[in-house]
Parts: C-alpha cells; structure tokens; sequence
C-alpha cells in the first residue's frame, strides 16, 4: 500500500481504459488489504470468496452504510492506535458520533488529492490561495485544503471563518487568485466588496465547498448565478466527505467533478442497491483506493447524485459526477409529490431581499410537513416579496411561509455545524 503521494503520480489524463485498468489493479490490493486488516470486512467478507476483484466483480460484494460505521466504529480501524495520526469526527445515522482514523499516509493522500483538483481547476504554483474555512474542531477537510495547497506548491493564507470586512482586507492587500470557501458566504463576499469598493477582480478561481451551485441540468443555481455576477467563470464546484477520503473538483470546463484517477471507483445506486445507468441519478456509493487507516468497500454515502457519461473536453479520462441532488434521508413526500429540499432552497436564493432561511419538516411517514422561515432585508417581509407565491410557482406546493429576524435565522443555519444548516429534521420518523 502506497506511502508518500506526489503529483507526478496523477494518472487522470490518461484514457479510459487506461483509467480502469489501474483502478481494478488498486481495487483489488484494497480490497485484500480490508481482509487482512478490517476486523469488520474481515467478518463481512468471510462468506464471499477470496479474489481479486474489479469494477465488473465489485457489485457481488455487500455495501457498507452509515449505520453500519455508527454500531461498529472500531471495528472498521485497520491499524493499531499506534499508526493512527489523526482523529476527526462526522454524525451517524443513529446520532452517535462516528470516529474516522487517517494513517500519516491517508493525510498525505489527502494533500494530494486536493492538489489534484486545484491542479485540474486551472491554479497555477505559486499563486495564493484564500482559506475562508476552519481548519480546527476535528474538521478533516479544512486541513485537506490547507495541505493541499502546501503540496501544490501554491501559498495558502488561512484566514479562516472570520469577518466579511477581514476577508476583504486580505483580497484588498494581498490579492489573492484563489478562494475556497462555501458558496453562499463567498456570494456575501462578493457583494460586499462591490458595495464597498474593493476590487476582488484578482480572484479567478472559486473552490466552492459544501454546497451545490448546478443544477441537474448542469446550469447555474440562482446561487451560482450571484457568484458569477462578481466573478465570471471562476466557481468550481466541489463534492467530498469525510468518510471517502476523496473529493471531486471541476476541472477548467465545469461541468461536474473529477476524482483523481487512482483514488476512487464510483458506483451510483438504486434503492435496491442495483447499479443505474450512468446519467440517471441514484445514490453515490464510493470504494476509496489506497486508504490503510479507515478503509470502506462500497461505502453508501446518502448523497443523490449521477455520472456524466460522456467524455470531458479537459482530457481527463476519469469519471464526472454531477451535482448533489439532495440527501436521501431529507427527501420530502408531500401529498402525492417527491422532491429535495434543495427545490425551494433554488427558489429562494434567486429572491432579492431575502437574506437568509431555513426550512423545518414535520409530519409522519405518509405525508411531510414544511414550513419555511424566512429573513428578509431592510423594509421587506415575506408577504411583500411573493416569497410563498414563488416557492408554489416551483413546486406546486403550498408551505407556510413564517418571518424571522436575520440574526435568529443566522443562529439556526451556522450554529450547529461548520456549514451552513437549513434543514432541520423533526419528522418522527427520522433517524
């Protein structure tokens, strides 16, 4: 199993074929390396024959969930406590926190796999790159992007979750190329330079983290439209978890996220854990290649989401992954009709005036119960705007549409996560 990662490894622009070759070769050491070292695939595989196995023999093996991670944590560790260099932190199903383990090797796998895509983004060495995330409190990708660009050979300035005005000054003195931040903090960003004066015309690249801005047609949110207005051409989106080891960055075109090519094998799944065609959305079932501390085979992350099956104009013979779709867990069934959240989210972040929101869901299995809390700027209210008109014109749904005070909603949306919440779960049969 691979120790050190340098760029020179990327193997992403070679062809197709070529791609899948190397991975069913790494697929196969990883999985063998789960049999030897897992405690849990040790037990998990016993009744499937031992092979070598590829992307075409993958799906005979069982999925792993987040429930499975929740109830046997430790039993997923494949080193001893000695070889263990990093402990983060990520919610189960269950509620319970889950430990993930990363070996100094998984942490320098990280770095390169961030260099990776700040390399297929179009960043160039040298060049500096505004960090607008924490890289504390147990939060694995703050550290990824940060190491990232120390691998790159870019200059990372960490500034972290600070002030719009502090984030300024930095792009005012320092006149940064790069930021990675979350969209709709970056698209306040960007308003408040153009009310005050500040070029932020340095900036040519946006690494947008935690938040979708296409849409399943692969065209701007209204939220990827705000960041366009102030920075044409530079928003690139992003997927990863912590539990993958792995993230997507859009290349220089932007239409979906390549992972480096010797890092994962992507499956996409239906609810009967059957493989769909590529372009049809289904759930993102990652087996990350070279992980030696926290290893998973045909992991289910929740997230909905779908293959571009035709080839990248970048050249990168590695897959492209779409949008997220929204999560399994908070799809909404409203009396007859199914959809995300991320339906209104749209609709709403397309509303001038409105400056913040949240959405809370009640209700049974039979039917759910929305209702939707809205901060309004200055001088508007919900009524003035046709927000609940907006939101039915949609979706043909009608929702309760309640007023809040800015500072109320802001305490809801950023006070229990390091992203921004919006969904608050309060159906009695969430999990």
């Amino acid at each position: 199993m691979k120790k050190h990662f340098e760029l020179s490894d990327d193997r992403s622009l070679s062809s197709r074929e070529e791609v899948r070759r190397l991975q069913d070769r790494l697929l196969a050491e990883q999985i063998r390396y789960c049999r030897n070292n897992s405690p849990f695939y040790r037990e998990k595989l016993a009744a499937f024959p031992d092979r070598d196995h590829d992307f075409d023999t993958l799906q005979d093996l069982p999925t792993t969930s987040k429930r499975d991670l929740a109830e046997h944590n430790e039993a997923f560790f494949a080193v001893p406590p000695s070889g263990i260099a990093d402990i983060c932190f990520t919610s189960g199903t269950t509620g319970n926190p889950c430990r993930i383990v990363y070996t100094a090797s998984d942490l320098d796998r990280l770095a390169y796999n961030d260099a990776c895509g700040y390399r297929a983004s179009g960043m160039e060495a040298g060049e500096k790159v505004l960090l607008t995330c924490t890289i504390d409190r147990c939060f694995i990708a703050g550290l990824a992007y940060y190491q990232g660009v120390v691998k790159f050979g870019a200059s990372a300035i960490r500034n972290g979750l600070n002030t719009l005005e502090s984030h300024a000054e930095v792009i005012r003195t320092l006149r940064p190329e790069n930021i990675v931040g979350v969209p709709s903090f970056l698209a306040k960003l960007g308003q408040y330079l153009a009310d005050a004066g500040i070029d932020g015309s340095c900036v040519k690249r946006l690494i947008c983290i935690g938040e979708p801005i296409r849409t399943r047609k692969m065209a701007l949110t209204p939220l990827g439209e705000k960041l366009e207005r102030f920075w044409p051409g530079a928003a690139h989106s992003t997927y990863a978890s912590s539990e993958i080891v792995t993230s997507f960055t859009e290349c220089s075109v932007r239409c979906g996220g390549h992972p480096p090519a010797e890092l994962a094998v992507v499956e996409i799944l239906d609810d009967e854990g059957r493989r769909v065609p590529d372009g049809e959305p289904g759930e993102v079932t990652v087996t990350p290649l070279q992980v030696t501390g926290m290893p998973l085979v045909r992991f289910r992350t929740g997230d909905v989401s779908f293959i571009i099956p035709e080839p990248c104009p970048c050249g990168r013979g590695t897959l492209r992954l779409g949008p997220v779709l929204g999560r399994k867990a908070q799809m909404l069934k409203v009396r007859g009709t199914t959809l995300f959240p991320g339906a209104f989210f749209n609709v709403l972040d397309g509303i001038p005036g409105v400056v913040e929101y949240y959405m809370e869901v009640g209700g049974t299995a039979l039917s759910d119960e929305i209702t939707i809390f809205v901060a309004c700027a200055e001088g508007a209210t919900p009524e003035t705007l046709g927000v609940a008109e907006k939101l039915y014109g949609r979706t043909r749904i009608h929702v309760p549409v309640i007023a809040v005070d800015a500072s109320e909603a802001r305490r809801r949306v950023f006070g229990t996560s390091r992203k921004p919440v919006r969904f608050f779960d309060l159906r009695k049969n969430a999990l």
